[in-house]
This record gives C-alpha cells, sequence and structure tokens, in this order.
C-alpha cells in the first residue's frame, strides 16, 4: 500500500473532486490527509472534508496558501461549492498545509507520495521552510503542463513560480500534462454511472453536470483523476525517460513548459495513454468509493427505505 497526500484546488474544474473521489475508492492507497491550495483554500477544505463524509471517511483536511506566489490574480468560476448545504459545518484543520507537509514528511522520510493537481504553491512554500523536504517526498505526481507546443496549461501559468521552483528541486516527479490528459473524456454514459453511486455519487454527479453547464458542454476531461491514476495503474501509460522541466516564468509565455532528456534529472513526464480504460478505471474506482459506504447505509442494492 502507498501513502499518500492530495495537494489540491477542488471546487473550480470538478476533475480534482473526482480525483478525491477516485483516491476514496483505491484500496491500494492509503490517503494519509488532503491539503487545498489558491484561493479561498478554506472553503475548498470543506467541501474536501464534505466528500470524504460522503464516502464514510473521516478525512484530516489542510487549508493552504491563498495567493500564488506569482502574483497573479485567483481565478475563481463562482460556483464553488454551491450545490453543498452547510459547507460551514465541516471540521477542517487549524494548521496551514505547507506546515503541516513538512511535518508529515519530516516523520515518514521517503514513505510518502505527494499528488499536487492545483498550482504548485504550498508545495513550493513547504520547500521554503525546509529544503530538506524535497529529499523526503517519496514521489511527486503532477497535473500541470503541456509539452510539444506552447500552450500555457492553468496549474503552471497560475503559479509559475512555485512550478519552477518545485520541478527544479530535484524530487523524483511524474507529470502529466493537458496533452495526454486531453485524450481522455467522461460522457453521459458513466455520469449516470456515477450519479448512481450513493450519496457521493449524488453530489459527484450534480457537481459534473454544473461544470459541464458552465462550458455549455455534455463531457468534460478528467485531467486530475488521469495524473493520479498514473499512480496506481501505471501499466496504462507510457512514461518518458527521467530528464529536466523547465518553466517560462513572467510575460505573454508565463508557464509554458518544456522537457528535455537528462540522466542527471529527477522528472518524467507521461507519453502515452490507454485513453479508454484509463477512463473505465477512473470511472470504477469512483463508483467504488460512493457504493461501498452506501450499500453499508442501505442506499442501494434495493434497501433504500
Amino acid at each position: 500500500m502507498r501513502s499518500i497526500i492530495l495537494d489540491t484546488d477542488i471546487g473550480s474544474d470538478v476533475d480534482d473532486a473526482m480525483a478525491l473521489a477516485q483516491l476514496l475508492g483505491s484500496p491500494e492507497l492509503d490517503l494519509v490527509e488532503v491539503h487545498t491550495v489558491y484561493g479561498d483554500t478554506r472553503l475548498r477544505a470543506q467541501l474536501a472534508r464534505r466528500y470524504g463524509v460522503l464516502a464514510g471517511r473521516d478525512l484530516d483536511v489542510v487549508p493552504g496558501v491563498v495567493e500564488p506566489l506569482s502574483g497573479r490574480k485567483v481565478w475563481w468560476a463562482g460556483h464553488e461549492g454551491t450545490l453543498h448545504d452547510d459547507l460551514s459545518h465541516e471540521t477542517i484543520s487549524a494548521d496551514s498545509a505547507p506546515e503541516r507537509l513538512v511535518a508529515r514528511l519530516r516523520e515518514q522520510p521517503g514513505e510518502l507520495d505527494v499528488a499536487a493537481i492545483g498550482p504548485l504553491t504550498n508545495v513550493a512554500a513547504a520547500l521554503a521552510l525546509e529544503p530538506q523536504a524535497a529529499q523526503w517526498i517519496r514521489h511527486l505526481w503532477v497535473m500541470g503542463g503541456s509539452f510539444g507546443d506552447d500552450k500555457s496549461e492553468h496549474n503552471f501559468k497560475s503559479d509559475d513560480v512555485a512550478a519552477q521552483t518545485v520541478l527544479g528541486a530535484g524530487i523524483p516527479t511524474t507529470i502529466t500534462g493537458l496533452e495526454i490528459t486531453q485524450q481522455v473524456t467522461i460522457e453521459a454514459a458513466r455520469l449516470e454511472r456515477i450519479r448512481a453511486a450513493g450519496s457521493l455519487g449524488a453530489a459527484l454527479g450534480a457537481d459534473i453536470e454544473q461544470w459541464w453547464a458552465y462550458w455549455s458542454e455534455t463531457w468534460n476531461v478528467p485531467h486530475d483523476p488521469v495524473a493520479v491514476l498514473a499512480l496506481s495503474r501505471p501499466e496504462l501509460f507510457r512514461f518518458s525517460e527521467v530528464g529536466r522541466v523547465s518553466i517560462v516564468v513572467g510575460g505573454d509565455g508565463a508557464g509554458r513548459s518544456t522537457f528535455t532528456a537528462d540522466p542527471a534529472g529527477s522528472v518524467r513526464i507521461v507519453t502515452g495513454v490507454d485513453a479508454e480504460r484509463v477512463a473505465e478505471e477512473i470511472t470504477a474506482r469512483i463508483v467504488a468509493a460512493g457504493t461501498t459506504y452506501a450499500v453499508g447505509r442501505g442506499e442501494i442494492d434495493g434497501d433504500r427505505t
């Protein structure tokens, strides 16, 4: 079993909530705690905590850094948490995510993976507090960047300073970029399976539909679940050799990412994906997260009263 900390900007694009649900439905992964980053991190933490409750899990959720190190304005969709009543009742940690990350890593050096699926601000702040933390992370799994084109992906663009710092710190890292995640889609048939998966599935299904309506679409790209799945199902992916990633900081090209193979480097990127099998695995794990607790509460299999 691998132990993992999820660092997320849950609440805007629905893919963060999907990634959290996917982790909750992955029995080979021990989700140690959840850290939130970027914007209203307290609200994001309450939303992550709520998803844990819906899955019957007592998640330790820690809010993190609000403002990107880049100084760039936070993008806020405006619908974050609006479909979830009484989020203020959810109990979250009074600690700060960077400090907690350093403490966890110090306690368990080399034993914890970190999945960073939002801007890398919390991780960069943790390294500023304790540079040695870079040596304590077992492996860093990142959703970010776009390789082989001139796109500036949201996470790296939002905090290009943090991305440059973290990806240059020598941490063993796997990055899944847009050119990979955009090959995978979640459409109506899979949404219906998710929606039927107990209270968690119903809540997540509503959030997915809200995101679809925001973009006037009937599908979405599960960027973050794809990146997280590379940890637990690596056979569904292809990976580069190790190398280095450079990030453009500032200016019109802020956040653009370039990978260069280098045996002395510490970063690899995902280069291929079995898109259909990945979409199915993501869906199945989300359904497992929702149904395991739901069956215990008599919500499905004809036991609802």
